[in-house]
Parts: C-alpha cells; sequence; structure tokens
C-alpha cells in the first residue's frame, strides 16, 4: 500500500487504482449512474413501506452503505488529483511569472508548458 499523495505516485504512469478511481469517476458523473441511484433509493424506500422482513431492510441499507462508502473514496481521490494538480500550476506560474521579472526565462517556464495539462496525467 502507497501512503503519497495521488499526483505523486508512479511518476508519470498511472497506477491500476488511478485509471479504475479515473473511469469509475467518469461514470459516476454520469446520467446512467444517477438513475441508478434513483432505482436504489426507490428499491429501499419500496423495502421499508412494502414491510418485508428485517433480513430485507438490512441488506438495502447495507447496499446504500455500500455505494456510500466507495463513492466516497472516489471522491476524496478525485480531490486530491485536482487540488495537487492547481497547486502543482499555481506554483508553476509563479516561477514563470519570478523568471520573467527577472528577465531571464529558463526551465520555469518548460516546467509551466508540462503541468498545464497535468491533472489528465494524475
Amino acid at each position: 500500500m502507497v501512503l503519497q499523495h495521488p499526483a505523486d505516485r508512479g511518476g508519470d504512469d498511472r497506477g491500476r487504482f488511478e485509471r479504475l478511481a479515473e473511469s469509475a469517476s467518469r461514470f459516476t458523473s454520469s446520467p446512467a449512474f444517477f438513475a441508478i441511484c434513483v432505482v436504489l433509493v426507490s428499491l429501499t424506500i419500496a423495502v421499508h413501506f412494502a414491510g418485508l422482513s428485517l433480513e430485507w431492510l438490512l441488506l438495502a441499507g447495507d447496499a446504500m452503505t455500500t455505494v456510500t462508502l466507495l463513492l466516497l473514496a472516489l471522491l476524496k481521490n478525485s480531490e486530491l488529483r485536482g487540488e495537487r494538480a492547481l497547486q502543482r500550476k499555481l506554483d508553476a506560474i509563479a516561477a514563470a511569472l519570478l523568471e520573467a521579472q527577472e528577465g531571464a526565462p529558463g526551465t520555469a517556464h518548460k516546467n509551466l508548458r508540462s503541468v498545464i495539462r497535468m491533472e489528465d496525467e494524475t
């Protein structure tokens, strides 16, 4: 298990979890996933109103809890990747501005170009 920031893991290569998190993030932001969630919530409400046994109520609650925890993990991963990408961009902009003010553009301008689309890589 790696306990590094998602943007710092593995250099330019993204791992299996990062690719999975990116794919899951795209799916969970789609209308299809929203429809699945509406169906899941509707089924949970239907189980409560139908007066089914306690086992069915627990199963419905467990399903809702599982989906919630998975979405929380995906949300946090996406948040950390976006936060780190934004911070690296701001650092690169500040360094490039400082170099431009000093009149000698150098490595900061190259670094700024490399982090412009960094969130796609992390």
